[in-house]
């Protein structure tokens, strides 16, 4: 190892070492220092069962994580929607950079829109939140859909439809953004259709508690409003005591008129994953000031979710 680098923890996947490279070209500015990505396999990558099965929650970071407590790595990065909600006491999330587009996005076969899918559509998704709330708008607007529950990585999944084994997939926008490969994208779908995932398009970028150093540097590349909104997300899931596979959808962004931010509105939804119940709300309140605030607007939030029955749509509890 070069002198003075500081070593990356990243996934092997293509979307991962993509991510983390861009982060370690922001922290070589931050810190002047040369960064070397360490290349590290979790569970989640070598299983092939489906997430709902091999329980979702934290499969794809255990692996990085015990490469940062050990030391064999400085930091790491994760996609935030795959981190467990409890932090462990001796990590910290020393930034969470400016958020990439939150949406899913549906890459379909002949340039489709997601309303123009032919009646019994095959609709390719390994997230019960994603079936959840495209059965719910399907049977709302009298489209005939059915979901089929795949995994795989980005050109797997995209090679379903390009071989006509499905008519579409759902993915996520900051994936493909990351990735290069937007511009295959057939539509956009609207959060008013899809809530994303808790924390859907930002990055976490996580070092041992005792590295203050460190902390203070990656502390650079962190984007308040970014940590604001996903904070609250994320305290939402974790009051429902949901993991990161449960069909949970939440997204909290700010309401202003371009020049001052005024408020923060956190909308979210769980529902079974054929549609059929459905638990939706939202609250609008001021921008949080403190991590305690944003805390608040997602527990309290889940709490109403709770009150309308929200536990019984789950399906899957966290122990």
């Amino acid at each position: 190892m070069s002198e003075n680098a500081l070593r990356l923890g990243t996934r092997r996947s293509k979307l991962a070492m993509a991510q983390s490279g861009q982060v370690a070209e922001a922290v070589r500015r931050v810190t002047g220092r040369p960064v070397e990505l360490v290349e590290i396999t979790t569970y989640g990558d070598t299983s092939r069962e489906h997430l709902a099965q091999i329980g979702g929650t934290g499969v794809f970071v255990t692996a990085l994580r015990d490469a940062l407590v050990r030391g064999e790595v400085d930091f790491a990065v994760h996609s935030l929607k795959d981190l467990p909600t409890a932090e462990p006491e001796d990590l910290v999330l020393a930034a969470l950079p400016v958020r990439e587009d939150p949406r899913d996005v549906l890459v379909a076969r002949d340039e489709l829109k997601f309303t123009d899918l032919p009646r019994g559509a095959r609709i390719g998704t390994g997230s019960p939140r994603r079936m959840a709330q495209l059965n719910a708008y399907a049977r709302a607007h009298g489209l005939d859909i059915e979901t089929v529950p795949i995994r795989g990585n980005v050109d797997t999944r995209i090679r379903y439809v390009r071989d006509g084994e499905l008519d579409a997939v759902v993915l996520a926008a900051a994936g493909l953004h990351r990735i290069g490969r937007i511009e295959e994208v057939t539509d956009f779908l609207s959060v008013d259709t899809v809530l994303p995932a808790p924390g859907q398009g930002a990055l976490a970028i996580e070092c041992a508690a005792q590295r203050a150093d460190l902390i203070a540097a990656l502390g650079e590349l962190d984007d308040p409003f970014t940590r604001a909104a996903v904070t609250a997300e994320r305290s939402l899931l974790a009051a429902l005591e949901a993991g990161c596979s449960a069909p949970v959808g939440a997204l909290a962004d700010l309401l202003g008129d371009g020049q001052f931010v005024k408020e923060m509105r956190l909308r979210a939804v769980v529902g079974t994953t054929d549609g059929t119940r459905m638990v939706q709300l939202s609250t609008t309140g001021p921008v949080p000031q403190t991590h305690e605030g944003a805390l608040a607007l997602g527990s309290e939030l889940a709490a109403e979710m709770l009150a309308q029955g929200a536990a019984g749509l789950m399906g899957e509890r966290a122990h």
